[in-house]
Order: structure tokens, then C-alpha cells, then sequence
């Protein structure tokens, strides 16, 4: 009887160790994949160009505008390699005009099967227009888009008047001179982000009008000819 319940005590053990490996197992298989995926696609890692840059992904966390991790334990910046060139171009650039301070990269290649995820949780809500329709895909999608802002020398993000990923007017820079009329921006903001456009522009970038933290390698028709979406 002694050796029955031995047995049974055995074999429980095992199945809860089991099932308890299987959530680390699939996470380390998902970020291997999503890496591999980048990696396949001719994509490269932006610190293995620059390593000043600084990396910190919104979506490998649960502190993003949408409150759920997304990217699993995803860590590194991954993007078409001519537009990892220009953004280490940028880094240059900011260090040459503001010794000590840093890009701070909040996310870069994104494949379209995550742009599925954000969009079926704002579908219907006023926060749809701030995400863009996975048919289309973003320009992350493509691998040739950035968002980050600027770290100083005591690797404090410069502030922009809004958060990341902010859902509103007010992180809009062709609306930025309203705002500050309106003394709901002040000035430092509009010269940090003044700052933060002006080496992208430098670099090569693109910026569009309605988030001043996003900027694009080309300009999205180039993008679409040049590269293919990431899946």
C-alpha cells in the first residue's frame, strides 16, 4: 500500500511540473520566433550598430497604453538595416549637440500579427483612429519605423508635454503652437521636441503629424515598395 501511494505521489509531481514549465516554455519559444522571424526578414538588432542607443519596448511590458504585454520577452530593437543606420546617424548627431544624452527607443519592427491584437482592442472605441488598420499595415510592420524620445545625462526622459503612446490632440506636433496659446504645452516642450525632430529629420527620417515620438525611415510609399510587411 505504502509503495501504491509512493507511486501516485510520483506521478502527480511530474504532471504538475509539466504543467507548470509549459507557460516559460512557450514564452522562450514565441520570443525566440519573433526574433528568428525579424532576423529572417534581413532585419537587424539597432544596438549591435550603436550601442549607445537605448532600448526599452513598451510592448515586452504590461505598461503600454493598451495595459497587456504583447511582445512577449522580446528585449531588443530589431529594423531594416538602412533605417538602423540612420537612426545610429541620429544617436551621433545628439551626442554631437547634447554630450550625455541618448535615444530612448520605445519600439521598432512590429509584426502585423501584433498590429491584429492592438487593433481588436480599440475596434469600436474612440482609440481606434490612433492605431493604424492591420489590412494597411504600419510602418512598423515594415521594419522601417521608430518610436523614442530623448534621455539626458542623467538618463531622464526629456518631457514632451505627453506620455508615449498618449491617445489625444496633444501629443500632435501640427498642433503643437495652438497648445501652447493655450498654455497646455509650455515652451520646454516644444523645444525638447524640437530637439528629438530635428537630428531624426537630419538623419533621414520622416515625421508625421500626429505623434511626436514616431518617425519613419522613408516615406511610407517608399517603405512599401522597398520592403515587404513582416508577418
Amino acid at each position: 500500500m505504502k509503495k501504491k501511494f509512493q507511486h501516485i505521489y510520483k506521478l502527480n509531481l511530474l504532471v504538475l511540473l509539466y504543467f507548470t514549465s509549459i507557460p516559460q516554455a512557450i514564452s522562450q519559444t514565441n520570443t525566440v520566433s519573433m526574433e528568428l522571424l525579424f532576423q529572417k526578414a534581413g532585419l537587424v538588432d539597432v544596438q549591435s550598430i550603436e550601442p549607445a542607443i537605448r532600448v526599452n519596448l513598451s510592448y515586452s511590458t504590461e505598461n503600454n497604453i493598451f495595459g497587456k504585454k504583447l511582445y512577449d520577452d522580446l528585449r531588443k530593437c530589431y529594423l531594416q538595416k538602412e533605417v538602423a543606420y540612420k537612426l545610429a546617424e541620429a544617436q551621433k548627431k545628439l551626442q554631437l549637440c547634447m554630450p550625455g544624452y541618448s535615444l530612448l527607443v520605445f519600439d521598432g519592427a512590429r509584426p502585423r500579427r501584433v498590429q491584429y491584437k492592438m487593433w481588436a482592442l480599440v475596434s469600436g472605441t474612440a482609440k481606434q483612429w490612433f492605431v493604424a488598420r492591420p489590412g494597411a499595415g504600419s510602418m512598423h510592420n515594415y521594419g522601417a519605423a521608430v518610436d523614442l524620445t530623448i534621455l539626458d545625462n542623467n538618463s531622464r526622459e526629456l518631457d514632451m508635454g505627453t506620455p508615449y503612446d498618449y491617445f489625444g490632440d496633444l501629443a500632435r506636433p501640427d498642433m503643437e503652437e495652438k497648445f501652447l496659446m493655450q498654455k497646455k504645452l509650455a515652451k520646454y516642450h516644444l523645444l525638447n521636441r524640437r530637439l528629438l525632430r530635428k537630428i531624426m529629420l537630419e538623419a533621414g527620417f520622416k515625421m508625421i503629424p500626429n505623434e511626436w515620438w514616431h518617425f519613419d525611415g522613408f516615406h511610407p510609399d517608399q517603405i512599401k515598395k522597398k520592403y515587404q510587411i513582416i508577418e
